[in-house]
């Protein structure tokens, strides 16, 4: 039997207004064959309806007085912003947010053509003649709004949603018995919860390292943890970051149990893309679609979404028992797009930063070690006050930060350690409590919480119970022997005798036309040149691999790699997240531009099957 499984496709249903266009909505088809799940987890099939709401109502007058170019607008109303494009007869209209962390766009002092509007979180600048972002070149598209004219001539904005998806088939709360719903903290983003007779786990990484060896985990998970991974009922992945989809734990799990159903989102990149290549023998692996409630008993459901940001990886879960919803976002930027469900029982997020190449790997220009200290403290700041406000808005019952508690912990990343600085949990949920009256849980391993108790009264003492006395909580050593030998076998590897390696991984890697020339350097654990190995330029406007730098004018990027993860990479047609997100790589770029089309397709687009490397030493031979 196929290990990936895929539910029955939902039908989706649109409505509209009389002045709303009608869009067609279309169920992107499954890759994997048509298995229905296992008998307490029926497949099932309902719709989803599609209305249009009015953002915005501009009366003739206000409409005739748009002046040409940038309007900037508010719904006095509702508070809501939003940016108007006037260009001739033209409108084009979009929500005054940017699309990577929410932030206000305001008039770009830099821009001469009255065409962009520039972010005040990050200074992204948004070309609103296009709705494209051109800083950083190549990301995203605005979501537009639409602009229709009512019968006397006034202005609409409407925006097509889908109804809140959790709120199909809506159940009261009912009465929860103590005990009846526990939620136990393991490690990292790694929760086991209790739910009736069922229990679920997510993101289960509870030994080995992430990003190849770059993140060792912070807590010592309690030590019956395979126990309890092998007698969950049903296990969510959320994405395919190894800190969440964790091979080195599947692989113990696989070994007692690898029949436990592992339920996924149907992201546009596979969460299991890699599945056959890593060797863990899984054998019930089900797709689900977006949007729609999975039944797991008469209690008990649970719904996957979407990220806004990074739809084709990210996702997010609720998880509703007897009527009492469990929201965790887990690492979304804007989870269903920042419509989230409002007064959950609990909600977990994560909260810690730091979990990026930026700037950390980075040298050259601005990114002197003052420059780097004062972006990440920002950053650190923008990010506790996005979390607090969200948290705000939502008003959960409880809230829980988790999926940050991750270390640098190998000597080689000793600096990334001790400069990447994380958010303290316990400060995050310090702001939320003076903003809010929402109540704080600061997890430790093998602590769990009762939310029975919990809802019924914060102050129980039994509400939470905290491991016992004496556990040991953070990680003091960590076994890396394992897992460097398996980096380290690539190195010596008979592909990387024969210099026509290079020409053959980055034709099977796709990425081509676009003006960047990079240089690649293998180089050793303090990234130095490493002792016979290469060093070569790639030039992706023709794919080609000359001996010095183009005399055309052309952005330009060095980077380095401690070459037992760069082959690593190369051999198994890895995403080059092990190399960036886990700090193996130091950066240089001229100018000091971040090319994103180049990221994206290394970090999420690359094939899913690796290149043919025996083909390739057979016509070598």
């Amino acid at each position: 039997m196929n290990a990936f499984h895929s539910p029955i496709s939902s039908k989706q249903k649109v409505s509209r207004r009389r002045w709303a266009v009608l869009l067609s909505v279309t169920v992107r088809p499954v890759r994997s064959c048509f298995v229905l799940f296992d008998p307490f987890l029926p497949g099932m099939e309902q719709s989803i309806e599609q209305t249009t709401e009015v953002l915005l109502c501009l009366s003739p007058g206000e409409a005739a007085d748009l002046k040409e170019g940038i309007n900037f607008l508010r719904n006095k109303k509702t508070g809501k912003d939003f940016i108007l494009y006037k260009s001739k007869n033209r409108v084009r209209a979009c929500k005054n947010m940017c699309k990577h962390q929410g932030g206000l766009f305001i008039k770009d002092i830099e821009d001469l053509d009255g065409r962009s509007v520039r972010c005040t979180k990050h200074n992204w600048r948004l070309d609103v003649s296009t709705m494209k972002y051109v800083n950083p070149p190549g990301s995203f598209c605005q979501d537009e709004l639409v602009v229709e004219m009512d019968e006397e001539n006034g202005l609409l904005l409407l925006e097509l949603n889908p109804p809140n998806p959790w709120d199909s088939e809506p159940r009261s709360p009912e009465h929860l018995a103590f005990g009846e719903v526990q939620i136990t903290y393991l490690t990292h983003a790694c929760m086991d919860l209790k739910l009736g007779d069922k229990r679920m786990v997510f993101d289960p990484w509870l030994t080995g390292p992430a990003f190849a060896r770059g993140w060792w985990l912070l807590h010592e998970p309690p030590s019956d943890w395979l126990e309890r991974l092998c007698q969950a009922d049903l296990i969510y992945i959320s994405h395919m970051h190894s800190d969440h989809l964790s091979y080195p734990t599947l692989k113990e799990l696989a070994g007692r149990r690898p029949d436990i159903p592992i339920y996924v989102g149907n992201t546009e990149r596979p969460v299991f893309w890699n599945l056959n290549q890593s060797g863990v023998q899984l054998t019930n692996i089900n797709i689900v679609p977006f949007g729609i409630w999975q039944q797991v008993d008469k209690n008990l459901r649970f719904m996957i979404l979407m990220d806004g940001v990074h739809p084709e990886m990210d996702t997010c879960i609720i998880v509703e028992y007897k009527g009492h919803k469990i929201l965790n976002t887990v690492d979304c930027t804007r989870p269903n797009g920042g419509r989230l469900p409002e007064k959950v029982a609990l909600m977990m997020s994560d909260f810690a930063g730091g979990a990026s190449g930026f700037p950390m790997t980075f040298s050259g220009g601005k990114f002197t070690e003052e420059w780097k200290a004062q972006f990440i403290k920002a950053e650190r700041k923008k990010l506790l006050n996005y979390k607090a406000r969200l948290v705000k808005d939502l008003q959960p019952r409880i809230y829980c930060p988790f999926a940050g508690y991750f270390v640098e912990s190998h000597p080689s990343d000793k600096y990334i350690k001790e400069t990447n600085i994380k958010n303290d949990p316990n400060e995050l949920n310090n702001l939320i409590k003076k903003n809010s009256d929402v109540v704080t849980w600061t997890p430790r391993p093998g602590a769990t919480l009762d939310l029975s108790r919990m809802l019924k009264d914060p102050t129980d003492s039994k509400g939470i119970i905290e491991p016992p006395e004496g556990t040991k909580i953070y990680k003091d050593s960590w076994d890396f022997e394992p897992y460097l030998n398996i980096l380290n076998a690539a190195v010596g590897d008979d592909i990387f005798l024969h210099s026509s390696w290079i020409k053959e991984y980055f034709t099977w890697a796709g990425f081509k036309d676009y003006n960047l020339v990079v240089r690649m350097i293998e180089t050793d654990e303090d990234f130095s040149p490493f002792p016979g190995g290469y060093d070569y330029l790639v030039d992706f406007l023709d794919l080609s691999f000359p001996k010095e730098r183009p005399s055309r004018e052309h952005p330009y990027e060095e980077i380095r790699s401690r070459v037992d993860v760069i082959r690593h990479v190369v051999k198994n047609g890895l995403l080059w997240d092990d190399l960036y997100i886990g700090f193996q790589t130091r950066l240089q770029r001229s100018p000091d531009i971040y090319h994103h089309l180049f990221w994206n397709h290394f970090q999420i687009k690359l094939p899913l099957t690796p290149p043919n490397w025996r083909s390739f030493l057979m016509h070598c031979g």
